[in-house]
């Protein structure tokens, strides 16, 4: 079964982490911890705590540096 609080972070994670364009162009926000700021304030607007979040994902700042890692990665071996 999953939880708020994991729906609400895929949610947000599949909307706001978006890789750097490979091409040049700027892309999404790629500071991790700006990242963090904004789930943490997101939740918390939703009425999910980040003790709440933490219970899901283990480390939030490590779950999100890992999704935009995998984002990352995924745009770089895009085929040109």
């Amino acid at each position: 079964m999953t939880t708020k609080a994991r729906e609400f972070i895929d949610f947000w994670i599949e909307s706001s982490v978006h890789a750097r364009e490979h091409y040049g162009t700027p892309g999404a926000e790629q500071r991790v911890a700006e990242l963090v700021l904004r789930l943490v304030e997101a939740a918390r607007a939703q009425g999910i705590s980040e003790k709440a979040m933490t219970a899901e994902v283990g480390n939030v700042t490590e779950n999100v540096r890992g999704k935009l890692a995998e984002a990352n990665q995924a745009e770089k071996d895009r085929p040109e």
